[in-house]
C-alpha cells in the first residue's frame, strides 16, 4: 500500500491536489435539484422529499436513467471528484419486474460515469421491505428484491462483467434497519466480508429510523449492527446523524469509515452529526453528495469542520485542513475499495482565482479546503485521461442536452 500523505503544491500558476472521492451518491435525485424547495402545506421533512423522490424513481427508464446519471458525474468531475460510490437502488423496471437483464440499470449508471471518466464503485444495495410494518409505496416495488439470493447473484453478475476493469469497483450494501431486516444484513454483510467488499449502509439519518429500530429490535441502529458483528474497517456508515455514545465508540472502536453528506443533510433538515467525537473515537470521515442538492466537492468537505463548530459554538471543532484533505481523498477511496489509485487521478486548480489568489506555500492547503470553489478547477486528470480542461468537461455539451432533453420528457422543463 502506498505511505505517501495527500498533499497539495503550487505549480506555476496552479495548485495541484488530489482527486476527491464523493463516496456516497443517488446520481438520479440529481433530476430534483431546485424542485423541491417550495413549502407544502405541511411541514416539510425528510419524508415529505421522499415522496417526491419516489415520484421520480417511478418514472425513470434506463435511457433517462443514463442521462441524468451522466450529467451528474460531468458536473462532480469539474468539481474536483475524480471517484464516485453510487449506491444503487433502483433495480428493476415501473412495475417491480426484474429486466430480462437483471444488472440493466446497475450498468447504466456504470456507463454514465465510464463516459464521464469517473472511476465508479457500483454498490449494488440490498432492499426488501417498506419498514416494519409498513406496506411497499408503487416506487419501491422497484428497488426491492426477492431474496437475499437474487441481490448477490447480481453481485456476481456485476463482478463478472467487470473484472479487471480498473476504473470499476463492486461493492455490496444494505439499504437501512428500516428496508433491510436482521436476517437479511447478516447474509449480506457475511458475503461482503469474505470477499473483502466495501459494505455500505443508511445509519440512523433520521430520528424515526432510530425509534423504529429499538421499536422492533429493542436496540438503536448503531447498536445493534455492533451486536450482530457488522462494524469494521470495511463497513460504511452513511450520514450516522443521530448516535448515543455507545454507539460513537462502536463505530470509532471498529475502525469504521462515517461518511457525511451535508449539503444533502443540511437539505433535508436531518440535524447534526457527533463529528468531533467519532473522529475522537477513532472513526475515519469521508464525504458524498448523495442527492446532489448541490456537487461542490470543497463545500462537501468543509462544511464536515464548519458544520460541526456551529454545532459546539466553538473553533477548530473537527480536523484542520491536511485532515479534511484526506477524508476527501484517501479516506474516500479507500471507503469504495479503490484504495491507492487516488495518487493516479489529479486536480489542477487556477491559483488565480480569486477564491485562492494569494495564498502563500503555507496557507495553500488551508485555502483550497476553506475557500475553493468549483470554478477555481481548471483541469482534472484521472488515470492518465484529461476530463475537464479550462475548467469544463470534454463531453459537458452533450451531457446537457442529454440532461435537459430527458428534463423535457419528465416534465420538468
Amino acid at each position: 500500500m502506498d505511505t505517501r500523505e495527500p498533499s497539495v503544491s503550487r505549480r506555476g500558476n496552479r495548485i495541484i491536489m488530489p482527486g476527491m472521492a464523493s463516496v456516497h451518491s443517488h446520481a438520479f435525485q440529481r433530476a430534483l435539484r431546485g424542485r423541491t424547495q417550495r413549502r407544502a402545506t405541511e411541514a416539510g421533512s425528510f419524508w415529505s422529499w421522499r415522496r417526491l423522490m419516489y415520484t421520480l424513481a417511478e418514472r425513470l427508464d434506463p435511457d433517462d436513467l443514463f442521462h441524468i446519471s451522466r450529467f451528474a458525474f460531468v458536473e462532480l468531475a469539474m468539481s474536483g471528484v475524480t471517484a464516485v460510490g453510487e449506491f444503487h437502488y433502483l433495480h428493476h423496471d415501473r412495475d417491480g419486474t426484474p429486466y430480462e437483464d437483471r444488472t440493466l440499470l446497475a450498468e447504466t449508471v456504470i456507463r454514465a460515469a465510464r463516459e464521464a471518466g469517473l472511476r465508479i464503485a457500483l454498490i449494488r444495495t440490498g432492499y426488501f421491505r417498506a419498514g416494519w410494518r409498513g406496506a411497499l409505496e408503487p416506487a419501491q416495488r422497484r428497488f426491492c428484491d426477492a431474496s437475499v439470493e437474487d441481490a448477490l447473484r447480481d453481485v456476481e453478475t456485476l463482478q463478472r462483467r467487470f473484472a479487471g476493469d480498473p476504473m470499476v469497483r463492486i461493492g455490496l450494501a444494505a439499504h437501512s434497519v428500516r428496508a433491510v431486516p436482521r436476517p437479511y444484513i447478516m447474509e449480506l454483510m457475511a458475503y461482503a466480508r469474505e470477499r473483502a467488499l466495501p459494505f455500505h449502509m443508511h445509519v440512523s439519518e433520521q430520528r424515526r429510523e432510530v425509534d423504529e429500530c429499538i421499536e422492533e429490535y429493542g436496540l438503536r441502529p448503531v447498536a445493534l449492527l455492533d451486536r450482530m458483528g457488522a462494524l469494521g474497517e470495511q463497513f460504511v456508515a452513511v450520514h450516522a446523524t443521530h448516535l448515543n455514545n455507545d454507539e460513537i465508540r462502536a463505530l470509532g472502536g471498529a475502525r469504521a469509515f462515517v461518511c457525511l453528506c451535508r449539503t444533502t443533510e443540511r437539505d433535508l433538515g436531518d440535524g447534526f452529526p457527533p463529528t468531533r467525537p467519532l473522529v475522537q473515537a477513532g472513526a475515519r470521515l469521508c464525504v458524498g453528495a448523495d442527492s446532489h442538492a448541490s456537487s461542490d466537492a470543497f463545500e462537501e468537505i468543509r462544511a464536515v469542520e464548519l458544520d460541526e463548530r456551529s454545532r459546539l459554538e466553538v473553533r477548530h471543532a473537527v480536523a484542520e485542513a491536511p485532515e479534511l484533505l484526506r477524508a476527501a481523498t484517501q479516506h474516500g477511496y479507500q471507503a469504495i475499495g479503490m484504495d491507492d489509485a487516488w495518487r493516479d487521478d489529479w486536480v489542477a486548480l487556477n491559483a488565480d482565482d480569486p477564491s485562492l489568489a494569494s495564498l502563500n506555500e503555507e496557507l495553500l492547503v488551508d485555502g483550497l479546503i476553506f475557500a475553493a470553489t468549483p470554478r477555481a478547477v481548471d483541469e482534472v486528470t484521472i488515470a492518465g485521461r484529461k476530463v475537464v480542461i479550462e475548467g469544463t468537461h470534454i463531453h459537458y455539451e452533450d451531457a446537457r442536452r442529454g440532461y435537459e432533453m430527458t428534463l423535457r420528457k419528465l416534465g420538468f422543463l
